[in-house]
């Protein structure tokens, strides 16, 4: 299997690149984060062409998620347990969740396309919402392992988080002043491992940024971050066998700010020589 994740930054303005990508690089699933519409508002009809199946989950014109698979999507959800929700203005347990999470099974892997929000700045409530939001991933993570140590285990996206000083190339992004690299956004993205998840990109490539800053020259400059990432349970990082970062997707007409990150997969187990893979 071959799984790729790419926040978008809206689908509709980015559709012909983003197939185009999916079937150049012969992508089995792709998660996709910031596509900016409602499923009605999708363009599935180019997917569909291409050969893939599709879910979306958009509530408006902002945030959104979206999967598409060349094998049949299962067990959709739409929120992770436990997801909090956030409305400007709006205390209480009972805020509105936003579409920020998609998870589905495609060929026996339990997938997730996340767009973790911002936190717009240190002393902002969506800084908060950040952070509790991240807490909830991890005990759901952690839940989820717990019941099935062994069950292969993708959770994918745009985590707006750099978390470490090399993941951060950006000079007007400080620790101390800058949401993506405070200390309490890392401790939140080092729980995330520590609920049972692997970077599984990094081993393999070392340096390298998945997001560059449309203002300021930042890609010319190469002064990145990478806040993309396909973190995995121990059953999906044994079963990486290689990984890219499409840098050069940021080229070109009407780039998202963004590029995909992809992994290869190799989910054939030690009994299964004799069996096809799944993709």
């Amino acid at each position: 299997m071959r799984l790729a994740t790419w926040n978008v930054n809206s689908i509709r303005a980015r559709v012909e690149r983003t197939v185009a990508f999916a079937v150049r690089e012969h992508i089995d699933v792709l998660a996709m984060q910031e596509i900016k519409c409602k499923p009605e508002q999708f363009p599935f009809a180019e997917f569909e062409e291409a050969g893939y199946h599709v879910q979306a989950h958009g509530l408006n014109q902002w945030n959104g998620v979206a999967i598409a698979s060349r094998e049949p999507i299962t067990d959709v959800e739409l929120a992770f347990p436990g997801m909090p929700g956030f409305a400007k203005g709006h205390e209480g347990p009972d805020q509105p969740q936003e579409a920020r999470a998609m998870g589905a099974t495609i060929g026996g892997v339990k997938v997730w396309s996340l767009y973790v929000p911002n936190g717009r700045s240190l002393d902002d409530p969506h800084y908060m919402y950040k952070l509790d939001w991240l807490s909830a991933l991890a005990d759901y993570t952690r839940a989820t392992l717990e019941q099935n140590p062994d069950l292969p285990m993708a959770l994918v996206g745009d985590y707006n988080i750099a978390p470490t000083d090399a993941d951060n190339g950006d000079p007007t992004v400080v620790v101390g002043a800058s949401t993506h690299v405070s200390p309490p956004e890392r401790e939140a993205f080092a729980a995330l491992l520590s609920a049972g998840l692997s970077d599984t990109v990094r081993p393999i490539i070392p340096t390298g940024y998945t997001y560059w800053d449309y203002k300021q020259l930042r890609f010319p400059r190469n002064e990145g971050m990478r806040i993309d990432f396909i973190l995995g349970s121990h059953a999906l990082a044994d079963a990486v066998k290689g990984a890219t970062i499409h840098r050069d997707e940021r080229k070109g007409e009407i780039p998202s700010d963004h590029v995909p990150v992809v992994v290869d997969l190799d989910l054939t187990g030690p009994d299964d020589d004799d069996r096809p893979m799944v993709f």
